[in-house]
């Protein structure tokens, strides 16, 4: 067994890494950024490299570092985890010059599979289908123009040496081809230092089912079954399942055969996943080669639950000289069901669009035998702009399919995240959705049902800091009530009889019932009839002092609510108040369910309006930044004329690129940041005029 490892990587599977070693006694070198000086995965290492500054081109993506931080520390292999370097050929074949054992396949391999279009070229000589596109080395626009056009539209753009849904575009014309292709190929070059793309056409209604493999050094080589990975949004998967719903025996077993021949084509050793696509309209059921991972995924524990093998331990015997563990493929076990959901920090009712900031609450689901939460982040810790924005992975299993839906929808009750938004509530619709309890839905699952999993009254404006109500007002009354009922008393006024009926808008100033400290708080409410408020009030206690952490202002028309009694049925309810710091939130969650996110922020908001007021009664649009990120590419400049949807910037976050277009024809007024600017959500960009 190997007896030190460098991890080349950070997060969530640095830290899942890290515990197998722990178990099997080898020690663990971690490697980590500006960013990430206090992240979970340095503390959970036995020690740990500096590589450099925050962004990913500088610390994570640099192989000269990362294959120095190994001959420094010791350590005699290198594990890449999934993500940045982990597929590329010339890391892994650094790794090996310098006389480290990397954990994965051979270099030779993930050159022959890593590339998209080589490996499709290869299968394509075994006899193996794929679908229709170009994959050739002339990649000027003139020739990817054509090429396009033989392919024909709806067509996906791919970068060549991507995976996890970075440089993915969809493009529905030729209209829309040459901005793509340019965006595609920066983002490729951003993530994976390689700016070749290649194109496909897109299958609006596929299935995403993938194969898990494992090869040694010895010439064995299994498969221990499928994923369905078809849930998804921006091109990367939301929700993985084993077995695969409604999948033909026959076809699984052909299926699984193409998967192993894959592998042994090129040599392969290690975990590897061979994805293939499904035409659900095809009554053959025809499958198409997509591309091969030559790395652990992210989806691999769904296969640890159903198969009861840890695949890292795997992964550790074979890159040893070891024989898999099981080399027969009859004998792989197989048991139950297991989902796995992707919680992310990002804003389902904004686009999706990622988030970054301070998680000042976080409780786990209730771990034990059939449920895992995979992370590599605490309380406390910040999301970076710099990476990717996943929270943490759930995993469940269940003897059945409908058991293990039912464990999952329980789990996710039970997850609670405050601080940025998530997708917590979204991937809950998703289980509960009828067309994917029934099973073997399509990639377009979401696109086809995102009135019913982002429902339209959702809040807008977050990014602004300020949230309407609408027409509900029982957020606002479960949000002054809980607070009453954690008070441990009753409303204090001159008439605690009197009765109020909550209304219009909430303003909070500092308003923090659980701070990272964790202080006990006290909270108490009065009633000022003088301009109709019902004002609640939050204490720190038990630091001698009690300064005051801020209060709560309701609007107040006199009538019908006891707020005693109310305080009862908010506790009936099992409502949870979590404000804190962060643009003065607060976060209400119902039965484990985030039901609002309520703010109004006092110093800022009226400031906002008045601007906005102003600005729109000249004619003026001022566009803002949906989401905290780096400006990557100014595209216009005072005095220009614009076109309604034209691209004016263009921001980066976590590796994806985000274009900010024009909302009507007119000329550019003024452009408030530069190229290379990091800017925090909802901060102005650029303003339009007629």
């Amino acid at each position: 067994m190997l007896t030190k490892l460098l991890i080349a990587n950070r997060g969530e599977i640095a830290c899942r890494i890290m515990r197998t070693c722990k178990r099997l006694g080898v020690k663990t070198v971690a490697v980590f950024s500006d960013a990430d000086r206090n992240a979970m995965h340095v503390g959970l290492a036995d020690e740990a490299v500096y590589l450099g500054g925050s962004p990913a081109r500088e610390s994570y993506l640099n192989s000269d570092r990362l294959v120095a931080a190994a001959q420094q520390s010791g350590a005699v292999a290198v594990h890449p985890g999934y993500g940045f370097l982990s597929e590329n050929a010339a890391f892994a074949k650094a790794v090996t010059d310098a006389g480290l054992e990397f954990v994965g396949p051979p270099w030779t391999a993930i050159a022959a599979m890593g590339s998209k279009s080589g490996s499709k070229l290869l299968m394509e000589s075994s006899g193996v289908a794929c679908t229709p596109g170009y994959h050739g080395q002339d990649q000027s626009l003139e020739r990817l123009r054509k090429e396009a056009k033989r392919v024909g539209f709806p067509l996906m753009l791919k970068a060549d040496a991507g995976g996890g849904g970075k440089g993915m575009r969809i493009v529905e014309s030729a209209a829309e081809l040459d901005e793509n292709v340019e965006s595609c190929r920066r983002e490729a070059l951003s993530s994976f230092k390689d700016d070749k793309i290649l194109m496909e056409r897109y299958v609006r209604r596929g299935r995403h089912v993938e194969f898990q493999v494992f090869a040694d050094k010895h010439g064995n080589c299994v498969h221990l079954f499928e994923r369905d990975c078809s849930v998804q949004r921006r091109h990367q998967k939301v929700l993985e399942e084993s077995p695969a719903p409604m999948l033909d025996p026959a076809l699984r077993a052909q299926m699984g055969k193409a998967a192993v021949q894959a592998a042994k084509a090129v040599g392969y050793v290690g975990a590897g996943t061979v994805e293939f696509m499904i035409d659900a309209d095809d009554p053959a059921k025809s499958f198409y080669f997509m591309e091969m991972n030559t790395r652990l995924q992210v989806e691999h524990p769904v296969t640890e639950m159903v198969t009861g093998l840890d695949l890292v331990e795997w992964q550790l015997r074979v890159a040893s000289g070891e024989r898999l563990p099981i080399a027969d493929q009859a004998a792989v076990p197989v048991s139950g069901h297991a989902i796995e959901a992707r919680v992310y920090a990002e804003n389902p009712a904004g686009g999706f669009l990622p988030g970054s900031g301070p998680l000042t609450y976080v409780r786990e689901p209730v771990v034990d035998a059939d449920t895992r939460v995979e992370t590599g982040v605490r309380q406390g810790d910040a999301v970076s702009i710099f990476y990717d924005p996943m929270i943490a992975k759930l995993v469940v299993r269940g003897p059945t399919r409908e058991a293990a839906l039912r464990r999952m929808a329980g789990k996710l009750a039970e997850y609670r995240v405050a601080g940025l938004s998530t997708n917590l509530d979204f991937i809950l619709a998703c289980v509960r959705h009828p067309a994917f309890a029934q099973g073997g839905v399509a990639t377009n699952f979401i696109g086809n049902n995102l009135a019913d999993l982002v429902p339209s009254n959702a809040p807008e404006g977050e990014g602004l800091g300020v949230l309407g109500f609408g027409s509900d007002e029982s957020n606002l009354m479960a949000v002054v009530c809980a607070a009453v009922k954690a008070s441990g008393s009753c409303a204090e006024s001159a008439d605690p009889q009197r009765l109020f009926r909550l209304g219009g808008r909430m303003s909070l100033v500092r308003f923090d019932l659980m701070g990272p400290s964790r202080k006990r708080v006290r909270v108490s409410a009065r009633v000022r009839n003088a301009d109709g408020w019902l004002e609640v009030e939050a204490k720190a206690a038990g630091d001698g002092h009690e300064p005051v952490v801020g209060r709560a202002r309701v609007a107040a028309d006199g009538s019908t609510i006891d707020v005693e009694a109310a305080g009862m049925m908010v506790a009936s309810l099992g409502l949870v108040v979590l404000p804190h710091a962060k643009h003065d939130t607060v976060h209400v969650f119902s039965g484990g369910k985030l039901s609002r996110l309520l703010l109004q922020v006092d110093m800022l908001a009226p400031d906002y309006k008045s601007r906005a007021a102003a600005a729109k009664g000249k004619g003026v649009s001022v566009m803002t930044s949906p989401m905290p990120g780096k400006v990557t590419r100014v595209l216009v400049k005072p005095g220009d004329a614009v076109a309604a949807q034209q691209t004016l910037l263009v921001l980066e976050a976590m590796k994806m690129e985000h274009a900010v277009r024009a909302p009507r024809a007119g000329v550019v007024q003024q452009v408030m940041v530069s190229s290379g600017a990091l800017v925090g959500d909802g901060v102005e960009l650029c303003s339009l005029a007629e």
